[in-house]
């Protein structure tokens, strides 16, 4: 795609995924803060546009995305992220929460900080299985009856909302609050760097809250950036 100081960060990494890796090296957030343009973005962190742009496309031009999201129907894009990230979420949650409890217990006194991080993120694990749940009883269904519905086929029940935009924006706040909630343990934590005298306990949970916020931010960006503005577009069309 063509770039330019307007062009939207939520797009870009929306035509190649491969480019959050640019946006990640700036501290540039794609997936909560998505629809900002990158001449705002650059504004806010102090950075070049044009250096920025020119990351960004001589990028495009070395490698070439292995999935083309935008691509892809809501129905079968639902379904990817339910198998892809809701699992991946509901398998981490108990493990991670395991080896904080551990390492609070056996370390906390010299590094309190542990206490809160495993706050934190007991508050997300809560918040996102409601999240997550919402969106497979309620929100992913819909879409389902979008896709057949754009496709001309009769679906035997009256579609679920008035407007999607109502349950999406909710969703935008709820993926807000997560991204807010991770920015806090990645600072707790000293972006996931683990002190001197940590044990492997205390390393591998760092690893694994690492990992678990990398896979959050492609999961918000493939919502926010693709799946709600695809079905939003369907759902006009339709009406």
């Amino acid at each position: 795609m063509e770039l330019n100081s307007e062009t939207l960060i939520g797009d870009i990494v929306a035509k190649n995924y491969r480019s959050a890796q640019v946006f990640k090296k700036h501290e540039i957030d794609f997936c909560c803060q998505g629809n900002r343009s990158i001449s705002s973005a650059c504004k806010t962190l102090g950075i070049s546009t044009n250096d920025l742009i020119e990351e960004l496309t001589n990028l495009s031009e070395k490698v070439k995305e292995e999935e083309n999201y935008q691509e892809w129907e809501i129905d079968f894009l639902s379904d990817y992220i339910y198998d892809k990230h809701h699992q991946y979420v509901e398998s981490k949650i108990p493990v991670i929460k395991e080896y904080l409890s551990k390492i609070s217990q056996v370390h906390g006194d010299n590094h309190p900080e542990l206490y809160e991080i495993e706050t934190l993120f007991k508050e997300s694990a809560g918040e996102l299985s409601m999240h997550m749940k919402k969106e497979e009883l309620l929100l992913f269904p819909y879409f389902k009856k979008l896709a057949k519905a754009s496709r001309g086929i009769e679906i035997n029940s009256t579609l679920s909302f008035t407007s999607v935009e109502s349950p999406i924006a909710m969703m935008h706040k709820e993926h807000d609050d997560e991204g807010d909630r991770f920015r806090k343990i990645s600072v707790l934590s000293n972006q996931y760097t683990p002190p001197v005298d940590a044990c492997n306990s205390y390393k591998v949970a760092f690893l694994l809250l690492k990992e678990f916020e990398e896979d959050l931010h492609k999961h918000i960006h493939l919502e926010n950036n693709i799946l709600f503005k695809k079905a939003i577009v369907i759902e006009n069309s339709l009406n």
